[in-house]
């Protein structure tokens, strides 16, 4: 028993240490774990694990996905097999380091999450648009990271797209090449039968552009999810007593000192403004970043 506590122990102290990548990669892989051990106690007992499962999943009927609205959210973060979580997961790992050298980790969040919801609405709009889904879509369910990460993948390359990366027997490849290839192949294999997981992935590379185009013209399409993410995780927090005001005497700043202040903190900002106009986010120093991060919540 105190093997098993320090173990779990352990586990959350990682995941409390570890970065947003390292913490996607901690929520998918525990859901995969509850999930797969809830099917095989269903299997078990011959109990329909299918079922429950499904309302985890994003479906492709209209109908259904009303009565189960929060699949758009869910349905990212299930996997449908050992190989499926492994393969997200250390794409997920591999391309989210190289994101958080050009992005913070409030935009690889963000940008996860508004990944999974493109490619979860362009597949649903996708199997009930084109005919040839008509008599798939009834029982068809998207489940799957993908769309999340290639969004990243994308968003990376649009930023830094001479950017070379090492692949096994391949060698050096520039990011621009690997974007282009994964997009292709998910627009060669739309009628497979993968062909919702491929509809996903393009919703998913069309966010990752849109946020990083956006975020040179000074626009973060992320921002209202962050501000949700964070609205949702102060509710869920204890409230803590207020501490007692403490009444400092003595001399007081003077109106001309504080205005002086406020002024080059605004010059400041309106410099790193136009910096970020003019090179990107990337070009940024971490300083600078976090200056601009406090002005945002002013």
């Amino acid at each position: 028993m105190v093997e098993e506590g320090r173990f779990f122990t352990n586990l959350k102290d990682g995941f409390s240490r570890g970065d947003i990548v390292v913490r996607l990669i901690y929520i998918n892989v525990v859901v995969f774990l509850i999930v797969t051990l809830f099917n095989v106690f269903c299997t078990l007992f011959k109990l329909p694990s299918v079922l429950w499962a499904n309302y985890l999943e994003m479906p492709a009927w209209t109908e259904r996905f009303i009565r189960q609205p929060w699949s758009l959210i869910t349905y990212m973060f299930m996997h449908a097999g050992i190989l499926h979580v492994l393969f997200n997961m250390l794409w997920l790992y591999w391309f989210g380091r190289l994101f958080l050298q050009f992005f913070s980790s409030r935009h690889l969040r963000g940008l996860y999450v508004l990944g999974g919801i493109c490619g979860g609405l362009l597949y649903l709009l996708s199997y009930n648009v084109f005919p040839y889904f008509e008599d798939y879509k009834y029982g068809s369910f998207l489940l799957g990271a993908s769309a999340s990460v290639l969004a990243i993948v994308v968003a990376t390359a649009e930023r830094q797209p001479e950017y070379s990366v090492q692949f096994l027997f391949l060698g050096s490849v520039k990011l621009r090449f690997v974007a282009i290839f994964m997009i292709v192949l998910d627009l060669l294999f739309m009628t497979s039968d993968n062909a919702g997981g491929h509809i996903a992935h393009l919703g998913g590379a069309l966010a990752g552009w849109a946020f990083s185009v956006g975020l040179c013209k000074g626009r973060d399409f992320t921002r209202w999810i962050n501000g949700t993410i964070d609205f949702v995780g102060g509710k869920w927090k204890p409230a803590s007593k207020k501490p007692k005001m403490k009444v400092h005497y003595g001399s007081r700043q003077s109106d001309y000192e504080y205005n002086t202040q406020k002024k080059e903190r605004s010059d400041e900002v309106d410099r790193i403004l136009d910096k970020l106009r003019k090179s990107g986010y990337g070009s940024l120093t971490e300083e600078e970043k976090k200056s601009l991060f406090d002005a945002s919540k002013k």
